[in-house]
């Protein structure tokens, strides 16, 4: 295994523990800073719309700058604005230093992403992107656990240091083992936003913003959703633990079914399994065994959706297909940043053990969405067939 892509990979790891570590210590932010859970949920908010605002915008002005040096000045402000959060004195300096925290990550996981496809052959484009992509899943199933059980055994606090250490790993590997990476054309803002023009696109991005809000409604929100069952930070973690393991093994399936199978269907299945798994949640969630079966669905389905959205995405356009996952990507984000908002009102109109249910009725629209999409991209091929092309209506 090339040892550059590995600590490329550890940089993504870093981010997406970053991301996903919050929910596991949410209720110790809220009693450290003295403020109720929904509003200490807008940490993770603040993050993620930072993070979806900022990478294609910065992907546009900062084509020229060296690709090595934009990922280490990522990695140090991300570094930095974590080691913020764990000493800020104040609510308000850790929401400040969870934006800077975004902007880190926007320099850097786009960067990363390309610089991986770069620097190999390019047979072996794919499996380098993988193997990138491979960090950010590990998150959930280990670094987000990790986090989640440190935090319990001391301190909140010690999380963020983690995760800066981590960080700092990543940016060492890189200012040794990475030699400079040629610059790849530069695209405009415009540019990159030109394809959201296109019907099909428009209607895939909307599903992905709407499959991940509400898969994350809940997820931020964990520890007051699962209360009932977190006995301790042990439990906590083995739970995160089956819910990022869940979505790996889906991840990998998929990979076989994806070249066989319509994205339109393993979406509609995806998306339904998911609705009814979160309809009974506010039940299975009171005891233990159940919620592990819930959690288990949940991580398949809810990761289950990034793998047939990107298929859809690269076939649509493949000479653009950097420009239109980096649009995945920030639809993702803004998706995360919906869910901690409107998890938050969500807690105080109907509880946080009944929260799921608004996530069935997002997935609900994700489903509509997702079809209309199926829908475009089917007719779109079917004009193609008969030799008859028309531009993709907007």
């Amino acid at each position: 295994m090339d040892k550059r892509l590995l600590v490329l990979a550890l940089g993504m790891f870093a981010l997406g523990t970053d991301t996903f570590v919050m929910a596991g210590i949410l209720p110790q932010l809220a009693h450290s800073f003295d403020v109720d859970i929904a509003v200490a949920g807008q940490l993770t908010t603040l993050y993620a719309i930072a993070y979806a605002l900022l990478a294609p915008t910065i992907a546009a002005v900062a084509g020229n700058v060296p690709r090595k040096q934009l990922m280490l000045a990522g990695l140090g402000i991300f570094v930095l604005a974590n080691l913020a959060t764990a000493l800020a004195p104040s609510f308000a300096v850790a929401l400040v230093s969870r934006v800077f925290a975004g902007l880190g990550a926007a320099m850097y996981s786009p960067t990363a992403t390309g610089t991986g496809a770069s620097i190999v052959e390019p047979n072996r484009r794919g499996q380098a992107i993988a193997v990138i992509v491979a960090g950010l899943t590990a998150a959930t199933a280990l670094g987000s656990p990790i986090g989640t059980v440190l935090g319990g055994l001391g301190d909140w606090r010690w999380t963020m240091y983690f995760v800066s250490a981590v960080g700092l790993a990543a940016g060492l590997g890189i200012l040794v083992l990475l030699e400079q990476v040629p610059l790849a054309p530069r695209i405009g803002l415009m540019a990159r936003l030109a394809p959201l023009k296109d019907s099909r696109i428009g209607w895939t991005l909307l599903t992905t913003y709407l499959g991940m809000a509400g898969n994350f409604l809940v997820y931020v929100y964990f520890s007051v959703v699962f209360d009932r069952v977190l006995s301790n930070a042990l439990v906590f973690g083995a739970l995160l633990v089956v819910w990022g393991a869940s979505g790996t093994l889906t991840n990998i399936a998929l990979a076989r079914v994806l070249d066989r199978t319509s994205p339109t269907k393993v979406m509609f299945v995806v998306l339904a399994v998911q609705a009814v798994d979160m309809a009974f949640l506010p039940w299975t969630s009171a005891s233990l065994w159940p919620a592990v079966v819930a959690v288990a669905i949940w991580g398949a389905t809810g990761w289950g959706i990034q793998g047939p959205q990107q298929y859809r995405l690269v076939n649509i356009a493949p000479p653009i297909a950097p420009v239109l996952l980096g649009l995945n990507t920030a639809a993702t984000y803004l998706g995360v940043t919906t869910a901690g908002i409107l998890g938050a009102v969500g807690i105080h109109l109907l509880g946080a053990h009944y929260l799921s249910l608004l996530s069935v009725a997002v997935f609900m629209l994700a489903i509509f969405t997702s079809h209309m999409a199926g829908r475009r991209i089917a007719g779109h091929h079917a004009r193609e067939a008969s030799g008859v092309v028309l531009p993709a209506r907007s």
